[in-house]
């Protein structure tokens, strides 16, 4: 099993929710974050003042599937989170050791 997590542009949530759903990928964790990469944030303009905006609004999803949907789902999340423009995000690919479900006891990939 591996654990999946993708910090993406907030707009591209729902096409890349839709494109695992489709894919049998049973469920994911969203957390709205901020950050920055190489874009380093951007400077705006209020009430004529210029402020620097360093942490920009991200979304960060989470997902642990069987090996044999790895590949499949790192690749729907390339294709739904593309717009090909700086700040597009990364995605990490983890091991997972052990999954168990909380009310049955179920473990592993009985659990996910």
């Amino acid at each position: 099993m591996k654990k999946i997590e993708a910090i993406i542009k907030p707009f591209k949530l729902d096409d890349v929710r839709e494109g695992l759903s489709s894919i049998g990928v049973s469920g994911i964790t969203m957390t709205e974050v901020r950050g920055f990469g190489r874009q380093k944030g951007h400077k705006e303009l209020y009430r004529g003042a210029e402020y620097n905006v360093d942490f920009l609004p991200k979304i960060k999803i989470e997902l642990v599937v069987p090996d044999s949907l790895v590949d499949r789902a790192v690749e729907t999340i390339l294709e739904q989170a593309k717009t090909g423009k700086i700040g597009d995000g990364k995605i990490f690919v983890f091991d997972v050791e052990q999954v168990v479900r909380i009310r049955t006891g179920e473990t592993d990939e009985d659990a996910i």
